[in-house]
C-alpha cells in the first residue's frame, strides 16, 4: 500500500469480508468512496479493496496496515484472542458482532449450548477490556436470526428442506416470536455505529422490523420459494421421543432448537434506532 495515499484516506478495516454481513460491509464502504482493507482466510480481488488473507488462529502473524476503524464479523470468541494484535496505533474505533444467543440460550438444556453462551460471553467482557485498555472506542452489536437468501446459515437451510420435501414440522405449533434480520441491513447498521459517537462503548441489539412467530416466519419462506405452506404441528414429546430418526433429515440441528420454536425471543430496537437510525427491512424473503 503506498504511504502517501493512506495519508490521505485511512482505511477502514473488516474481518470476514466474505461473509454474510462482512461482505455487505465491504461492498457499502466502497460505494461511500471510503478506501477498505479486507481481511479473510481466502484470497479475493475488487476495486478499492486491499484484500489480505488473515487466520484468527495465528493472530501473531498478522501484520496489517494502519486503520482507524476495525468491523469484526467473525467469531468474537477468535476476535477476543487476537484483538491485542490487531490495534494498532491508528485504530480509534472497534465494531464487533456477537448474538443475542448470549441472552435467549442461557437456559439452554444442552451443555454444550451452554459452554458455548459462556465462551460467548466471556469474549465480550474480553473485547471490552482490550479496548479500554487501548482507549479505543467499542461498539458490540448483537443481531437476532440473520438472513441473507442462499447464503446464511439460518434461513436458508430451512428453505433448502422446505424445497426438499414440501413441509416442515413445527414443535408445539411454533408460537414463539422471532424478528429476523438481513444481512445488508445489519452491515449498514455496523457502518452508522461506527460513524456515531453515541454509540462509543456500548451493546446493542439489533431485531428485524416485524416480530413474527416462528410458525409465520417459516410461512414466508414457503411464500418466498412459491410453494404452498405445509406446516405440520408436533408435539414438543414427540418431537423429542422421534429426533433420533429424524435428525439425518435435519443436518446441524437438535433437540433443543426444535423446543425453542415455542419460545419467544425477541428484543428492544428503540435504543438503535435513537442512536444510529436503525432502519430494517421487512421480512419478505425470495429464493430463487
Amino acid at each position: 500500500m503506498d504511504g502517501g495515499e493512506e495519508s490521505e484516506q485511512v482505511a477502514s478495516a473488516v474481518i470476514g469480508g466474505t461473509g454474510v454481513v462482512g461482505s455487505y460491509i465491504v461492498e457499502h464502504l466502497v460505494r461511500r468512496g471510503e478506501r477498505v482493507l479486507a481481511l479473510s482466510r481466502s484470497q479475493r480481488q475488487r476495486a478499492g479493496v486491499e484484500w489480505l488473507r488473515a487466520d484468527l488462529l495465528k493472530p501473531d502473524t498478522l501484520v496489517l496496515p494502519v486503520f482507524s476503524t476495525l468491523y469484526c464479523t467473525a467469531d468474537a470468541v477468535l476476535l477476543a484472542d487476537a484483538l491485542p494484535y490487531l490495534l494498532n496505533s491508528g485504530a480509534k474505533r472497534l465494531v464487533a458482532f456477537s448474538s443475542t444467543s448470549v441472552l435467549t440460550k442461557q437456559d439452554t438444556e444442552l451443555d454444550e449450548e451452554r459452554k458455548m453462551i459462556r465462551h460467548l460471553a466471556e469474549a465480550e467482557r474480553r473485547i471490552v477490556a482490550v479496548c479500554e485498555q487501548r482507549h479505543v472506542g467499542w461498539t458490540i452489536l448483537r443481531p437476532t436470526l440473520v438472513y441473507a437468501e442462499g447464503r446464511d446459515t439460518n434461513i436458508t437451510p430451512l428453505s433448502r428442506l422446505i424445497r426438499r420435501f414440501g413441509f416442515m414440522p413445527l414443535v408445539g405449533g411454533a408460537p414463539g416470536l422471532r424478528q429476523p434480520v438481513h444481512a445488508e441491513d445489519v452491515a449498514i447498521g455496523a457502518i452508522a455505529a461506527a460513524a456515531s459517537q453515541v454509540t462509543v462503548n456500548k451493546f446493542y441489539s439489533l431485531p428485524g422490523a416485524e416480530t413474527l412467530s416462528y410458525r409465520e416466519m417459516i410461512g414466508r419462506v414457503f411464500d418466498g420459494l412459491h410453494l404452498p405452506r405445509r406446516l405440520i404441528s408436533v408435539p414438543p414429546w414427540l418431537w423429542r421421543a422421534g429426533f433420533g430418526l429424524a435428525k439425518p433429515l435435519f443436518p446441524g440441528s437438535n433437540v433443543a432448537m426444535g423446543i425453542r420454536m415455542m419460545k419467544d425471543m425477541t428484543f428492544d430496537a428503540t435504543p438503535a434506532v435513537r442512536d444510529f437510525g436503525w432502519d430494517p427491512r421487512a421480512f419478505r424473503p425470495i429464493f430463487d
